[in-house]
């Protein structure tokens, strides 16, 4: 008992928080259970600490902890005493805040739940004497133990996280209870479970290979499935936590065929438009949903992401997911977050990128999916969230996939056909040029995914009419369309001089970006327009095959030096990788902007011009009169390249020469003295 007493009194500066008549009651009643021999007289008195630990917390952990301690060791035959005395500890270290304490109590000022939670688990024996209750089948035992240690997780997951890992069999005995009949021992074991795997790979194991997907399954299955309620979302929320992040767990649930287990769940029963979506409902599928893009996610290895994607086309989960995107009475976030997931679902896989362009709306006439879905982005009245994640999924239809960015950029192109069906193109260009300025940003970036690392499009793509008025001043005054556009020009002129000629001939062009790259004065983000704007310069001059007279590298190189100066062409495009929405962009591909406002940059332009800073910084390099009286700028890229490499041989070998002779004369004086 003084062990705790003096942990109280550095936490909170002595012990005259609680009343001398409570204090005295309180330690009666724990001398009793310390001194009684008598089972049935230290049974009545864990009873009663047990009623009074809400009111009087500070004073029944203060003073009784210890003693409770020692019961649960001496007298753990008695079902009765154990439950009481882990109901009394329950009640000490919750976080909760009772009615009972009332408005005044220190518990207001200080979480005297959380202290108490800190002294029992300074003996880690205490936590493996509590799970040790979890093999007893008595309710009065199992239930209240299940509730002791969810108590102390929610407190100190990370300290209970590290006990349950090194007790011997201490993840097997919490994984007991998801067979128990007892729903309420099981439903609580599910949300001890829960917070028990957060953050913690090596339990994130234990947990799953203690046949945990099996019993979660199976509980899904008794609960209703989808449609079950809030016990089928904890189900799934385990799931997640046991498979985010954790490539290990990821392939033992591929190999484990439970994708099989997942994909009828997708399936919607055919009289769904009458039956309707309960919230339940929704929140269960949003967790489905979560989990199939866990499998996918881009940041997982490629060889398990391509696995899974395979084994969803081949158990029909990628076909549910696609009914579900056409069918009609789909709550609008449950709709946007199944187009995400189709995404993640094809992305950079060819087969399921051919599934997904062959996907017919239930239209008259049947029109192909991605025309459907362009509809949508391209359409100012649908909510902001549907339309990003339209084009997530189209440039994830789009990735890796020459084939897909061909089949866009033809329906671009002139043709003799006199084809009057709505294309894709159609739809990109309409959003080029709409009103929207959504629109526009949407469109600029979807097309230039029809160009990456695809040089054959590029040029394709200048046979359309559509250049000469991108290469013109941008349309609008919106700052988002503007940049749209220039990224859109970034990808189409990188690698690829015959665009930057054409560029180059568009009459403004090149005045545009001068006078954007050497303005002095921005707010509202306008220094990302101006950056965008000296990257675009920076291109024409890296990917300049000097067949325009007046705009060669040299006289490019010239231009900027003159007008612009190279510090603050240097400072200007230096500053788009420092800004934090480049930052944001960079990290992830899909677009996670909660307002229209946020589309600025996107993922694949942030590559690039991370790639390409350095080769546009070599290219403008500041002119140095060589010794043959050439300059640096008319030198070839291969021979500036050479030529650096030379430069740096060098300086390593003067720093060298120097050192040495350092050490020579060094030396030297050693001698003389």
């Amino acid at each position: 008992m003084e062990y705790f007493r003096s942990g109280l009194k550095s936490v909170f500066g002595g012990t005259s928080f609680w009343k001398p008549t409570d204090g005295t009651r309180n330690e009666r009643l724990v001398s009793r259970v310390s001194t009684s021999t008598l089972l049935e007289d230290r049974r009545d008195a864990c009873r009663a600490l047990k009623a009074l630990s809400k009111k009087y917390r500070l004073e029944v952990g203060a003073q009784g902890m210890d003693v409770l301690r020692q019961v649960l060791e001496l007298d753990r035959n008695d079902p009765d005493i154990v439950g009481y005395c882990l109901d009394t500890l329950c009640n000490v270290t919750s976080k909760e805040i009772f009615e009972e304490e009332g408005e005044n109590d220190i518990n207001m000022k200080v979480n005297v739940g959380e202290q108490f939670t800190e002294m029992f688990l300074k003996n880690s024996e205490n936590i493996t004497l509590v799970l040790s209750f979890l093999e007893e089948y008595d309710f009065r035992v199992r239930w209240p133990a299940v509730k002791l240690l969810t108590s102390l997780i929610d407190s100190k997951p990370k300290e209970i996280q590290d006990i349950i890992l090194v007790s011997p069999m201490g993840v097997s005995k919490l994984m007991d209870l998801l067979l128990e009949n007892r729903e309420v021992i099981r439903n609580s074991a599910l949300i001890l479970l829960i917070n028990l795997t957060k953050s913690n790979a090596n339990i994130q194991k234990i947990v799953a290979f203690e046949n945990a997907f099996d019993r979660l399954f199976d509980i899904i299955k008794e609960e209703g499935g989808t449609d079950g309620g809030i016990v089928v979302e904890d189900c799934l929320l385990l799931m997640l936590n046991l498979l985010k992040n954790n490539t290990s767990n990821i392939n033992f649930f591929k190999e484990g065929s439970y994708i099989q287990k997942l994909a009828p769940m997708f399936i919607l029963p055919p009289n769904l438009e009458e039956i309707g979506w309960s919230p339940q409902k929704i929140s269960n599928f949003h967790c489905l949903l979560e989990l199939i893009r866990t499998l996918v996610s881009p940041n997982n290895p490629v060889q398990i992401i391509t696995a899974c994607q395979k084994t969803m086309r081949n158990t029909d989960l990628l076909e549910a997911l696609c009914n579900i995107l056409m069918a009609s009475g789909v709550p609008a976030d449950i709709l946007t977050e199944t187009i995400n997931t189709v995404g993640e679902v094809i992305r950079g896989n060819l087969t399921n990128q051919e599934y997904f362009a062959n996907v017919l709306a239930p239209s008259n006439p049947p029109r192909p999916a991605i025309v459907v879905l362009l509809m949508s982005m391209v359409n100012e009245k649908q909510p902001f969230t549907l339309r990003c994640a339209v084009l997530y999924c189209f440039e994830c239809f789009l990735f890796k996939n020459e084939i897909g960015q061909e089949l866009v950029i033809q329906t671009l192109l002139p043709s003799n056909a006199g084809n009057t069906t709505l294309t894709t193109g159609q739809l990109l260009c309409s959003g080029l040029f709409s009103n929207d300025y959504l629109s526009n940003w949407f469109s600029a970036v979807a097309l230039s995914h029809c160009l990456i690392e695809n040089p054959a499009q590029k040029e394709q793509l200048l046979r359309v009419l559509l250049a000469t008025n991108l290469g013109a001043q941008p349309h609008t005054s919106k700052l988002q369309a503007k940049l749209g556009i220039l990224m859109l020009l970034a990808n189409w002129m990188a690698y690829c001089p015959p665009a930057v000629k054409i560029f180059l001939n568009v009459p403004g062009a090149m005045a545009f970006l001068t006078a954007q790259t050497s303005a002095s004065e921005y707010d509202n983000n306008e220094e990302l327009l101006q950056g965008l704007c000296a990257f675009v310069m920076g291109l024409c001059v890296a990917f300049n095959d000097n067949s325009v007279p007046n705009y060669s590298k040299e006289n490019l190189s010239q231009l900027i030096e003159k007008r612009v100066t190279t510090e603050t062409y240097s400072k200007k495009l230096g500053e788009m990788s420092r800004h934090e929405v480049y930052a944001k962009a960079a990290k992830q591909p899909q677009i996670r902007a909660k307002h229209s406002s946020e589309l600025l940059l996107e993922f694949e332009f942030c590559k690039l011009f991370k790639v390409l800073e350095g080769v546009i910084i070599q290219a403008l390099g500041i002119q140095r009169d060589l010794s043959n009286g050439i300059s640096e700028l008319s030198l070839s890229e291969r021979e500036n390249a050479l030529l650096l490499q030379y430069k740096e041989l060098i300086r390593e070998q003067d720093k060298k020469l120097q050192e040495l002779q350092k050490i020579s004369t060094i030396s030297r004086r050693k001698i003389k003295n």
